[in-house]
């Protein structure tokens, strides 16, 4: 598995259901958009500041939580699709 450094975290891809059209056809895969909903599989150890404080970061373990179109970088690990975000590129988690 990986371990996110600094402020990053890994974010399991939840991929969407199938898509059906109004009329019935189903989209490929080559055509859907990129799944912006993910699960924290694991989070670094916080950001460093400048006056070298570490700050936690606000997302945990188990979190789902969705996150910028194109942010990050995808991995591919066992089968399973990753993301690994900086925090900043998280937009919330779904409670």
């Amino acid at each position: 598995m990986l371990k996110p450094l600094g402020d990053r975290v890994l974010v399991e891809i939840i991929e969407e259901a199938e898509q059906k059209t109004a009329g019935g056809l189903y989209v490929p895969d080559t055509a859907k958009e990129k799944s912006q909903r993910g699960k924290v599989v694991a989070v670094g150890s916080g950001k460093v500041l400048d006056n070298g404080t570490r700050v936690a970061l606000d997302v945990k373990e188990g979190d789902t939580v969705y996150f910028a179109k194109y942010g990050g970088t995808e991995v591919s690990l066992e089968g399973k699709n990753y993301s690994i975000l900086a925090e900043r590129d998280i937009l919330a988690i779904v409670e």
